[in-house]
């Protein structure tokens, strides 16, 4: 993907990672940097550039190791290695250049960004680690010993670990790791850096003597996304079954010496093991962006987010009555008109919305750069397009959807909606529909595409002549088995195209779906999950009553936050088990837990971040760590450490 094509806010895919060391030197102060620039990509280059900004330029006679510099302006500095150099997969370039501009203070005085021009002129980010400089001695951590004294979130399956008294200057790969292995630790580097751009990156890729060195294993015999850290005298193997698994490896050392540094009690392992792997595969969070408009950076740092906790699904909630946000090719009416608030739009203002129009969607460049994002992190991304209800967007956007016979008001939504629904009986929701399921297809690569089927209104299609037609037609006079129809028709669409189909739990009323294949996502009683696991459905649980992150923490009347589901507290969200309403002989159906955010209430980022953490990390750990292994007392003391948007 180019720069072009790259959505903003979205970490572009590197292929190259940039370690600095400050060097000091006896005839001058000011030093030298040392370079690494690490191919972590799987082709060779040569014929390349290096661009890098530092606030410490070079001010003079360079002095250049193994580099051309080419140009300098200001921050700015374009070098190239010797003619004939080849950065082969998994290699380094090493140079140096002295003559900066006085003596680093700080590890922020390194470089601050980097990028690549290959021989063809294509430019590439680079992953930049920490300014790094020879340590002085041995550090020791400070403070007392914590009962559990490992910052780890969620809690691993298995850990016999002995805290150590000495803190470890980074975690770094030791030579002869692959390209590959490489580019796992420069991932997570780079995912470190985005989420706590303020604290020094738990990984390196240049070595010094108070390092860790990390050596990387395959064990098959883990099971997928499983995982397990032996930590010795020398070094710390990293065992992981595919890839997923590798990432959460890394990403639980880079917690511990996160947490280390943090002090307070916690510390980093001197020797023992953790052997860890998911309690369910679907760990999921739903964020809804038709009530609100995220704009594209700020769903790539949830995605982080999600990433950090070792949650894998990410449920994209793209439409509802109050927008239409995903582009669709032949229909641009439901982005142009159906994205649109506003008090002269064809969709009046909502919650949160003042006298200037309001709107937002995402393009399928928004789209992909995302998906190749959330897949960096071995994220799914399961789109979901919600109908037949919540469909006043749509039926804005192109009124032919609507039966011009039903009276207006014929019936309402729960949230005040008139008419809300698609009406099977007209050709145009079919012809509509091929073309949304098209784009899903094409756009995300998940098995599942989420349908919605949820709350479609009581008296929907009743007063429609041409849906009771229908209904007569198909030998029915029952709208839930009109909807069945409907979710039907729409499952065929969907196999047809090699998808599943994925819904809330309504989508079973009644004759339901076929089962085979079908996974509903039950946000009502838990009853009803059991309920459907019965009649075979696979089901991912998601309660309101405990997952719904949009729900107040309490019931003070200074708490804000959704009431219609009571009130959550984190000790509640916690403490929720959903095995505990699953009999055991169908747990096999369940297939995993999801946190929701509904977002009609939330008008900022703080708002977002009140409501959503730590809570999210409480779901993130009934979602992976065995219930037997969680600690409510521990888990408090770990809540500090939650990542924000």
């Amino acid at each position: 993907m180019t720069d072009q094509q790259r959505a903003p806010g979205v970490p572009d895919q590197t292929r190259f990672h940039l370690d600095c060391l400050w060097q000091p030197l006896e005839d001058d102060p000011a030093g030298r940097l040392v370079f690494e620039l690490r191919n972590t990509g799987d082709d060779p280059i040569a014929g390349f550039r290096l661009v890098f900004t530092t606030l410490r330029f070079v001010e003079r006679d360079p002095l250049a190791d193994n580099v051309r510099l080419i140009d300098r302006k200001g921050y700015f500095h374009e070098v190239a290695p010797p003619d004939g150099f080849h950065l082969v997969p998994g290699g380094a370039w090493r140079f140096s250049l002295g003559g900066i501009t006085g003596e680093p203070q700080h590890r922020s005085e390194g470089i601050v960004s980097a990028y690549v021009t290959e021989a063809d002129g294509e430019r590439r980010a680079v992953v930049v680690g920490d300014l790094r400089r020879k340590a002085s001695g041995e550090r020791r951590a400070s403070g007392a010993v914590a009962a559990q004294p490992f910052a780890l979130m969620p809690w691993p399956a298995e850990v016999a670990i002995a805290p150590s008294d000495v803190l470890p200057g980074y975690l770094v790969p030791a030579e002869g790791v692959t390209a590959d292995e490489l580019s796992a630790v420069s991932t997570v580097t780079a995912l470190f850096r985005r989420l706590f751009p303020i604290e020094p990156a738990p990984f390196s890729l240049m070595a010094l003597p108070d390092d860790r060195l990390l050596r990387f294993a395959t064990d098959t015999s883990l099971g997928r996304e499983g995982y397990r850290l032996e930590f010795r005298a020398d070094d710390i193997l990293v065992a992981a079954a595919d890839a997923a698994g590798r990432q959460y490896a890394l990403t639980a050392l880079g917690q511990l010496l996160r947490g280390a540094r943090a002090g307070g009690g916690f510390r980093f392992p001197a020797d023992g093991h953790i052997i860890d792997h998911p309690r369910f595969g679907w760990r999921g969070c739903h964020l809804d962006t038709a009530r609100r408009f995220f704009p594209v950076g700020d769903i790539a740092r949830f995605l982080d987010c999600l990433a950090y906790l070792r949650l894998n699904v990410f449920h994209w909630h793209l439409t509802d009555d109050e927008a239409w946000r995903l582009e669709i090719r032949g229909y641009p009416q439901l982005t142009s008109v159906g994205s649109v608030r506003g008090p002269e739009a064809a969709l009046r203002p909502q919650l949160g919305d003042g006298p200037e129009a309001s709107g937002g969607f995402y393009s399928h460049a928004d789209v992909r750069a995302l998906v190749a994002h959330a897949g960096r992190l071995n994220i799914e991304i399961v789109p979901e397009v919600d109908i037949p209800g919540h469909s006043t967007a749509a039926l804005a956007a192109l009124p032919a959807l609507a039966d011009p016979d039903e009276p207006a008001g014929a019936y309402a939504s729960v949230q005040g909606f008139a008419n809300n629904a698609l009406n099977p009986a007209i050709d145009l929701t079919w012809t509509m529909l091929e073309a949304v399921v098209d784009d899903l297809a094409a756009l995300f690569p998940s098995p599942h595409l989420h349908v919605g089927g949820d709350e479609v209104p009581h008296g929907a299609w009743q007063s429609s002549p041409l849906a009771v037609r229908l209904m007569a037609d198909l030998g029915i006079n029952d709208p839930e088995a009109l909807q069945s129809h409907f979710m039907r028709r729409v499952q065929t669409m969907l196999r047809k195209r090699g998808r599943q189909l994925a819904g809330w739990n309504e989508v079973g009323n009644g004759a339901g779906v076929e089962t085979e294949g079908t996974l509903l996502t039950v946000w009502q009683k838990a009853t009803i999950g059991a309920g459907l696991a019965e009649r075979g459905y696979d089901i991912v649980m998601a309660p309101a009553e405990a997952y719904y992150l949009d729900i107040a923490h309490s019931q003070a009347w200074d708490e804000i936050g959704m009431s219609w589901a009571g009130a959550t507290s984190l000790e509640a969200a916690y403490a929720y088990e959903v095995g505990n309403d699953i009999p055991a002989d169908l747990l096999p159906r369940l297939k995993g837990i999801q946190a929701c955010l509904w977002t009609e209430l939330i008008d900022s980022r703080a708002h977002f971040n009140h409501l959503v953490f730590p809570r999210l990390a409480a779901v993130a750990e009934a979602g992976w760590t065995p219930a037997p292994r969680k600690d409510w007392s521990r888990f408090q003391q770990l809540t500090r450490f939650c990542p924000s948007l």
